[in-house]
């Protein structure tokens, strides 16, 4: 887009980019090595040079291979430079990988040059940081992301300001989301006849007036400023739009595509319809093929499949819902064996005994994964296999929001770098346990009238974006940063947690200097940047960078849901519940029902070499029969092994005492959790009543009372009483 009057790239870019083109041909890799492996269904999809064209892509055919041989071929053979090219993926992961290999045949690429690079929410970003006139819609530049959470927070501070009448509040972050459209449309009332619609014009001002954008803003401001300088003639086409997993786009992500695509842009996706398993997001089944129509798109197919035995995928072609069958590559393997355990318990205590004979046997824990259908079937799993002194990992990531301290610090850089909102800035200074010992009252006049020199934390906030030396380049230390805000009186020094906090902080401080340097950001630009990413896909706390695509360590077994095992592969699955009210879960219509289907077929074939499928007699679960599900019976049997319940004596051995200590194990660890929430003490005052307890030392203590604020007290007079 070098012919945006608005764009501004650096001259460094500009430098190097010519040095590169100069010696372009000494550059050209010879592909004929590169492009050994490929087959001709892939060969072809790499060659094709159609204005559009959508890859169907089976599961396990080798699509990143293609994605990136593609890029490849574009940028070597066909001389397109990568700014001209859009990749957008639907994962960070997804894209650094793409870029990853990019940078091995490429050591000196520019981050300029692989801007175009990710998720579509990240490249909207990027647009409308550098290159789109935000500022004619009513935002800045320097505008922070929030997330659904923090928009429905806003929600319900403006309808309480407003005095709006909005039905169920308690879900008003989902009603957001799926009436908006609605709303767009131009309908005159909401789903409840209610001010729901009055509530959205409203929020947008608020959002302007703090700066800050939720992610359905992102694509849909830079979709209509995309539109507006196309009509203008400002937006100069990029060449290439790349598209991974088409078939998981909503409506805003196709409109955003289509605004991005000029006159003489090609467009080329890969996906794979029968993968189609986040409807909640608005996704639909057959986006895949509206995609293809409105984009008049020539379609191809990837129908080999490299990861699966052939009696996994056999087995698993009873499921496609798209496309004549699944071709493998492989030999017929071993067959599915499917087991009968008598509940949860006793199936867990064999889990931990067979994956232990793996192990031993030669397989790697990492190559060794669980899935379920509810995030919940995996206490029982955990607590076993911690006795059992088998390593494992579950899928959901522990992030910011989890851990106090950092929930509260990443509150105090974003104020930092959007002294506009007001909302996020409150929250920083009233926390009661960081924060600047205030009230949401005082906290927010001392926003609205700036009182700098009243509050020690706020003068520093408001002072960071003026702090020239967090603009320039070179990055300063964790431990600068961490004095600079006045974190160590912020953390309590007195009390018994501020030696953990304070080691949490400073790691945490160091992830973001270290991103900065990465990225070759200024201290100022990369909190900027970092913080709009983790409010986009959260920080994961196992992981090193700054997004939440962290990886799972290698030594470890996998246990997941069916949707958090969509793009991964193990050598052996173990897919556990296959019971009726389970795998399925009871649909309410049609599509649901369609979407379980694709759903067991994405679990099946994550399976490379071993697939094993149990279900329960006694499941425990209500709603759930002790019957196996109809899915089984759906698989050809000369596929099967069933191994049916043991003998009854076998199977009460000792479950009766395993199932007594494994639900001992799961309140304690329960307990523990509840007494984690409520770790903040309380003090009683004979006149203030029962407060918050703020801090304590060998003579003085500091409690916050609702409607008097914060009261220090001396220990020698006996007035508080720690609760």
């Amino acid at each position: 887009m070098q012919g945006a009057p608005w764009l501004q790239v650096s001259e460094r870019f500009y430098t190097c980019l010519h040095k590169k083109r100069k010696n372009w041909e000494s550059m050209r890799i010879d592909f004929k090595e590169e492009w050994k492996h490929l087959n001709p269904y892939q060969m072809e999809a790499v060659l094709d040079d159609s204005s559009s064209c959508v890859v169907n892509a089976n599961v396990g055919s080798g699509k990143t291979t293609v994605l990136i041989a593609k890029i490849l071929y574009l940028h070597y053979e066909k001389s397109v430079p990568l700014e001209n090219v859009v990749v957008l993926t639907f994962t960070n992961k997804a894209a650094d990988e793409i870029v990853s290999r990019l940078r091995k045949k490429e050591p000196g690429l520019l981050r300029e040059q692989v801007q175009g690079f990710g998720t579509f929410h990240s490249v909207a970003l990027y647009l409308l940081k550098n290159q789109l006139p935000v500022e004619r819609v009513g935002w800045n530049r320097e505008f922070t992301v929030i997330s659904p959470d923090e928009e429905a927070d806003l929600a319900a501070a403006v309808i309480a300001a407003q005095k709006l009448k909005v039905k169920y509040k308690n879900r008003l972050k989902k009603r957001l989301e799926q009436e908006y459209q609605g709303y767009l449309q131009g309908k005159e009332c909401s789903r409840y006849k209610d001010d729901l619609f009055l509530l959205y014009p409203l929020l947008e001002a608020e959002k302007k007036r703090q700066n800050k954008m939720s992610f359905s803003d992102l694509l849909r401001v830079s979709t209509k400023l995309l539109q507006a300088g196309r009509t203008e003639k400002q937006i100069s086409e990029k060449h290439w739009i790349i598209v991974d997993e088409v078939q998981d786009s909503d409506a805003l992500q196709i409109e955003f595509l289509e605004a991005l695509k000029g006159k003489n842009t090609r467009l080329f996706a890969v996906g794979d319809p029968n993968q189609v398993i986040y409807s909640w997001r608005g996704t639909g089944e057959n986006m895949f093929y509206l995609l293809k129509h409105r984009f008049q798109a020539k379609e191809l197919s990837l129908p080999v499949n490299y990861r699966s035995s052939a009696s996994i995928l056999e087995a698993a072609n009873r499921f496609l819902q798209s496309g004549t069958g699944i071709q493998s590559s492989r030999k017929t393997g071993g067959k599915i064996i499917v087991k009968n355990h008598y509940d949860p318990f006793q199936e867990a205590e064999y889990l931990a005994g067979r994956i232990r004979a793996l192990h031993d046997s030669g397989s790697a824990y990492g190559e060794i994964a669980v899935f379920y259908r509810l995030q919940k079937q995996s206490e029982i799993l955990e607590k076993v296999f911690d006795r059992q002194q088998i390593p494992y990992e579950v899928s959901v990531r522990k992030t910011i929001r989890d851990i106090p301290v950092l929930d509260w610090l990443i509150k105090v850089l974003r104020f930092s770098v959007n002294a506009a909102d007001e909302q996020i800035g409150i929250e920083a200074l009233s926390d009661p346990q960081y924060g600047a010992k205030c009230t949401r009252a005082k906290a927010k006049k001392i926003i609205q009238e700036q009182k700098r020199e009243s509050v020690l934390l706020y003068r520093r906030i408001a002072e960071f974006q003026e702090q020239e030396e967090w603009k320039k380049e070179g990055v300063p230390g964790a431990s600068e940063i961490f004095a600079y805000f006045g974190l160590r009186d912020a953390l309590h020094p007195t009390s018994s947690t501020y030696c953990e906090d304070e080691k949490l902080v400073l790691k945490f401080l160091e992830r973001i200097c270290r991103y900065c340097i990465e990225k070759e950001y200024s201290l100022m630009e990369g909190i900027r940047e970092f913080v709009n990413q983790s409010a986009l896909y959260g920080v994961n706390l196992l992981s090193g960078d700054g997004d939440a695509d962290g990886i799972f360590s290698r030594n470890t077994v996998k246990l997941m849901t069916l949707h958090a095992s969509k793009g991964l592969e193990f050598e052996t699955v173990f897919l556990i519940g296959m019971n009726q009210g389970l795998i399925p879960l009871h649909s309410q219509s049609f599509e649901q029902e369609e979407e379980e289907r694709r759903l067991f077929f994405v679990g099946m074939t994550r399976a490379k070499d071993e697939l094993e499928l149990s279900y329960y007699t006694n499941p425990g679960e209500p709603r759930v029969t002790g019957e196996c599900s109809r899915y089984l019976r759906m698989l050809p049997p000369h596929l099967l092994e069933w191994e049916e319940l043991r003998s009854a004596g076998e199977k009460r051995g000792n479950l009766q005492q395993l199932r007594r200590e494994v639900q001992d194990q799961i309140r304690e660890k329960k307990e523990q959790e509840q007494q984690k929430k409520t770790a903040v003490k309380r003090a009683r005052h004979p006149k203030y009543g029962e407060g918050i307890l703020v801090s304590e030392d060998e003579m003085m203590v500091e409690v916050e009372f609702d409607g008097y604020g914060r009261k220090q007290f001396l220990k020698a007079f006996g007035e508080v009483v720690i609760v």
